[in-house]
């Protein structure tokens, strides 16, 4: 049986694990069929967070009626499944206006989990992800978009990648739930985290390549609308040369502050 571990360093919330990271990890054991000539291309797979993901905790990992399911005490943490309708791409920006609009970061400001490992000032250059996405031109249809530039730091490299057969090759690629989790915050910040506290709820996402380390890369994000407590956002990475990596969409759910206190 398979078995999913976050490790403390994924975390999101100080006492749980990253909503982009779990997901992304629990998509890289959902059985599927290749999409494209690539080892590492993967189809759509919407992971649902049913619970804070717990932080180093063995989670057994079964498969049933196409739901891959991790559980804890007995209790479903996150499932996934494959879906046929990839995600919509947001449209890129620039890479010199992704840039200058980390100096506008509103987690610079405050930040309810400073220690996220996507998104907390509190995180050092290779022990987090340490994307800042700041607010660019809205989109055609008028909505919220915000964008940061990230350059995968060596120690995320998957140096076990079935791509890399020579140890010495010099192009070395993240691990999915790094991927995923490059998706995760960006889409947050879109939909307002700095005035609505919210946690992933539900998140989609087709991974075309994973990203390179040491290239930097430009993510995006979009508000897509609000229903009650839920809060629907997008994003998209693209590489140096403007080519899409990977796309997401995802349901946000608003929180009481005081369970994350």
């Amino acid at each position: 049986m398979n078995r999913l571990i976050v490790p403390r360093r994924f975390c999101g919330p100080p006492s749980s694990g990253n909503g982009g990271w779990t997901a992304g990890a629990l998509a890289g054991l959902v059985e599927h069929e290749r999409p494209g000539d690539r080892t590492d291309a993967r189809p759509a797979i919407e992971v649902s967070l049913r619970r804070p993901p717990p932080l180093d905790t063995a989670m057994p990992v079964t498969v049933a009626e196409g739901l891959t399911v991790a559980s804890a005490e007995g209790s479903t943490v996150a499932e996934a499944r494959t879906v046929t309708d990839a995600p919509e791409p947001v449209d890129p920006v620039p890479a010199a206006e992704a840039r200058a609009a980390g100096a506008s970061y509103a987690g610079l400001r405050s930040h309810p989990f400073p220690a996220c490992f996507v998104c907390g000032t509190g995180r050092r250059e290779g022990d987090g992800l340490r994307i800042f996405p700041g607010p660019v031109g809205a989109a055609p249809d008028g909505s919220t978009r915000v964008a940061a530039t990230w350059t995968p730091h060596p120690s995320l490299a998957d140096d076990d990648h079935p791509d890399r057969t020579d140890p010495d090759e010099e192009v070395r690629r993240t691990s999915l739930a790094v991927t995923w989790a490059a998706l995760d915050c960006t889409g947050g910040w879109a939909g307002d985290l700095e005035e609505r506290l919210m946690v992933l709820g539900r998140m989609t996402a087709q991974v075309d390549t994973l990203p390179v380390v040491g290239e930097e890369h430009v993510v995006v994000g979009q508000a897509r609308g609000r229903d009650g407590r839920k809060t629907s956002t997008a994003t998209t990475l693209y590489d140096a040369d403007g080519r899409v990596v990977a796309r997401a969409e995802h349901i946000w759910i608003a929180i009481d502050p005081k369970d994350f206190a």
